[in-house]
């Protein structure tokens, strides 16, 4: 059966693991190893668990709370709560109480699962406040604080519980209409409250179909995905789960982000979604490595680089360098994609901008990197660069089923049965972001004579100086957060001047210059040192040599501490929440502009 042609997301899982039996499909560390749930084992679980969900009084369309890391359990989870007719609604483990009561309020969800006691404590204060949910199925127990009105059910007794009913699910699933919604992921919000974003299983199978269009080039067969990325959010949920069902493939769940080197090398992944962020910090730990080594290794690492970007850009080369690429081809390219696990088919980048210079670096080292563009009220993928073609100062054509033009204002506008039913419980908000079948991205683009899409900037994030002309603050953090000093910048000029910044250091960065300087490793205190801030100041120079003369940071603001998840500095994708980070140090950013600081 074709992708085109499943009836909903629920019967593609059924179907899959069908065929593919006791062959792996979930991998997860346990006791120290990776050890596999099979299709059929996932299938059973799934099946049992729908069936408790369904007898615990879950009717079609109603909506249930998952909060969970990401792993096995949580995708039985999620598609048990769809084949019991529900609406999965995933949680971001770094909601605070607040965010949990905005969610549960706005959901109406009356069931949750939840992994752990930890992340149970903060969703129980916020449960108990809103008096709305009722049953909550419980990985591990979830300690004290459970609400007298709320009914607890371990994970293995609700899975023992539908033992009996579980033989009608796949069956029934059937029957599950495809424009019925399977899912309302709440936009991490770079700002005001997040939005319930209602995708139907249609939107989210015209995303994997999109996919494996894109991909079926590299012979799609027996895939392996290495996934780190949060399943609550729409990048991950559709490209490192749904799409990988959808071609039955193996997805191995890393542990952290500081053990994905270890982890490449045991899932031995074939292809890998991720965000931006993260190709930075491997591109940096690569280069770090490089230079402890120095010597040779130093030089041919470089050179290899070097060349790999001259193939790429298509500029010519001697037949001597042409006969070194081969050379370092064997030499350094091939050392770098077993680091990788030694058979990637393709990175593909998406959830944020892709800077050039870190695109060219993979790309120049033998690794297929393809850049993606999507929006979570898009299912969430809009365009990919094709395999065949990667332009990687685009985000390569639309999608199969996606139709995409540029307004004359310059905002991409796109359609198709991608596209989310609405927001939930938010009509207006609906009406004013989807008008005559187009979803209004917000973003603005061209389109080259291929027909791939260019993002040029976010319509609302344009800085407009007080000399009327139109800075990009993307293109500028991008250039600072290329430096080794500095892990993330937020770039301010609105109706100002001249641009300054803010910069959160790199910590491993300041960690050293602070033993090498016999200073305290304290960004607090650092923030103040003339010397430390030279040392940023400096990386700031070598960046602005890269920007246009309206572009470049006059003044910054050292921020005393990093900008996170956890602070609400950053979403789940780690985009900047900007107004966050803009009332937080708007008095210094005044005072900057005042030359008081």
């Amino acid at each position: 059966m074709e992708i085109d042609d499943w009836p909903n997301l629920v019967d593609m899982f059924f179907r899959k693991a069908a065929e593919r039996g006791e062959r792996p499909f979930l991998w997860e560390k346990r006791d120290g190893v990776y050890q596999a749930t099979s299709w059929r084992e996932a299938a059973v679980q799934v099946s049992a668990l729908a069936a408790s969900l369904k007898t615990y009084g879950l009717a079609p369309g109603d909506r249930v709370l998952l909060l969970s890391q990401s792993s096995p359990r949580w995708v039985i989870a999620d598609f048990a709560i769809m084949a019991a007719g529900g609406v999965t609604v995933p949680l971001y483990t770094t909601n605070t109480v607040a965010n949990h009561e905005h969610v549960i309020a706005d959901s109406g969800a009356a069931m949750a699962i939840i992994s752990t006691a930890a992340l149970a404590g903060r969703f129980l204060e916020a449960a108990g406040k809103a008096d709305i949910v009722k049953r909550v199925v419980a990985m591990e127990a979830p300690g004290e604080g459970v609400g007298a009105g709320i009914a607890v059910s371990g994970w293995e007794e609700a899975l023992s519980a539908g033992r009996e009913g579980a033989a009608a699910i796949p069956e029934v699933a059937k029957a599950i209409d495809r424009d019925a919604v399977a899912v309302v992921i709440y936009t991490s919000g770079t700002g005001g409250e997040p939005k319930g974003v209602m995708l139907s299983h249609r939107a989210i199978i015209a995303n994997c179909a999109g996919a494996v269009d894109i991909l079926y080039e590299v012979g799609l067969d027996d895939e392996v995905f290495l996934s780190f990325l949060p399943l609550s959010h729409a990048y991950e949920h559709s490209a490192g789960l749904m799409f990988p069902v959808s071609i039955g493939a193996q997805i191995y769940f890393a542990e952290r982000v500081d053990t994905l080197t270890t982890n490449l090398l045991e899932a031995r992944p074939t292809i890998m979604t991720a965000v931006p962020r993260l190709y930075e910090v491997m591109r940096e730990r690569i280069l770090k490595g490089v230079t402890r080594q120095g010597g040779l290794n130093a030089w041919l690492f470089g050179t290899t680089v070097d060349l790999g970007r001259k193939r790429y850009e298509s500029e010519g080369m001697t037949a001597w360098q042409r006969g070194l690429d081969r050379v370092v081809d064997r030499l350094v390219r091939d050392k770098v994609r077993g680091r990788f696990g030694g058979r990637l088919k393709a990175l593909v980048s998406g959830g944020a901008p892709l800077n050039y210079e870190v695109g060219v670096f993979f790309t120049a080292l033998g690794l297929r990197l393809l850049q993606g563009y999507g929006q979570t009220e898009a299912g969430p993928v809009i365009s990919c660069n094709r395999v065949g073609k990667a332009k990687l100062r685009t985000v390569g054509p639309p999608l199969k089923h996606v139709d995409l033009r540029i307004a004359e204002d310059g905002e991409i506008l796109v359609r198709g049965p991608l596209l989310m039913d609405g927001y939930l419980n938010h009509p207006d908000l609906t009406a004013e972001i989807l008008r005559d079948g187009w979803l209004h991205t917000g973003d603005i683009g061209v389109l080259d004579e291929d027909g791939y899409l260019r993002i040029t900037d976010r319509k609302k994030d344009i800085i407009v100086n007080s000399a009327g002309e139109t800075i990009s603050p993307q293109r500028i953090e991008s250039a600072l957060a290329l430096e080794p000093e500095i892990e993330t910048a937020m770039a301010v000029g609105d109706n100002r001047p001249h641009m300054v910044a803010i910069v959160a250091p790199n910590r491993a960065f300041t960690a050293e210059w602070a033993k090498r300087n016999h200073a305290q490793d304290d960004l607090a205190d650092l923030a103040g040192d003339d010397a430390f801030r030279g040392a940023i100041g400096e990386a700031i120079d070598r960046a602005n040599k890269t920007l246009g003369p309206a572009e470049r940071i006059k003044r910054f603001l050292i921020a005393e501490h990093p900008f996170t998840i956890e602070n609400g500095m950053m979403t789940p994708t780690m985009k900047l929440r900007r107004h966050v980070i803009m009332e937080r140090w708007k008095p210094a950013l005044d005072r900057l502009y005042d030359g008081r600081d």
